[in-house]
């Protein structure tokens, strides 16, 4: 089949369980929104050569539950984050207290304050002034709403436990691509419109491509199926989204709806992403 297809093929694989409504924003979007911004990944990729230092890109992450941080989000940055280690970029993830704390021993951190709306598009600024970065994703980051506060899902007010993230794309000169599964999510504001048939207090935060699926992480492993399929390169293969899990686990994360420390990801057991991982694995040719 063509890229195309392939993409509305895993857009709708992505979606089918539709826990909260993401059908209903699917019929807003262009389909092939997963081939674009595998495409931009490859774009930005290119810009790393052997003479040059390799391309930066940031990764928003983290979105904060019962005064912790959620599995969905993290699991599938850190999916990202290895696959674009492997052609050649240099992934950089951006978060808050506490998550930022836990995984900066792993992984390249950059962390962002947390309570502080003051500080966050001066802190955005010197960010990508520092890195000049190729391309910023977030993933499963609160998006601010219209009126300048952020939500969880239930309609509650979030703001203070919240690093904002959503300056690195208004104010990034690269293009932009953000990942969610409800609408309070950055990136939602592309779909602001549709948004209103849902019962949620919406992110207005906007992107270059938004990606949509029923739980953040499994829209990252959406793109890297995406993005194997254009490279002729299998880069799911040999992901251990259970380990992922269990590496969060231990250090304090909780599932997003439960609001537990367990090995789920929005309330769905770790051998359903698996499940679905090695579908997209199918649909790329790859198994």
């Amino acid at each position: 089949m063509n890229n195309l297809i392939l993409s509305t093929h895993i857009e709708n694989l992505l979606v089918a369980r539709n826990p909260r409504g993401m059908q209903t924003l699917q019929a807003a979007l262009v389909p092939g929104y997963y081939l674009r911004a595998a495409q931009l990944v490859q774009a930005a990729s290119a810009l790393s050569t052997p003479t040059t230092s390799a391309s930066t890109v940031l990764i928003g992450t983290g979105f904060p539950v019962a005064g912790t941080y959620e599995t969905d989000g993290p699991v599938g940055a850190i999916a990202l984050y290895g696959a674009l280690e492997t052609i050649g970029m240099k992934p950089v993830l951006v978060c808050g207290a506490p998550l930022a704390d836990a995984i900066a021993d792993d992984y390249r951190v950059h962390k962002i304050s947390v309570g502080e709306p003051a500080l966050s598009k001066v802190e955005a600024e010197n960010a990508l002034q520092y890195y000049q970065p190729s391309l910023v994703i977030s993933i499963e980051r609160p998006g601010m709403a219209a009126d300048g506060h952020y939500y969880n899902m239930r309609g509650e007010d979030i703001s203070p436990a919240c690093a904002s993230f959503d300056y690195f794309l208004s104010l990034a000169s690269c293009p932009t691509i953000a990942i969610g599964d409800g609408g309070n999510e950055i990136g939602m504001g592309n779909v602001a419109t549709t948004l209103q048939q849902l019962n949620i207090i919406p992110s207005a935060t906007c992107c270059d491509e938004l990606l949509i699926a029923d739980v953040s992480n499994w829209g990252a492993h959406g793109l890297i199926a995406m993005l194997s399929v254009l490279r002729e390169q299998d880069m799911l293969l040999g992901w251990d989204n259970l380990a992922s899990l269990q590496y969060l686990s231990g250090r304090g994360s909780v599932d997003g709806v439960t609001r537990e420390n367990s090995l789920t990801e929005d309330g769905l057991s770790a051998d359903i992403s698996e499940k679905l991982i090695k579908d997209l694995r199918k649909l790329g040719g790859f198994c």
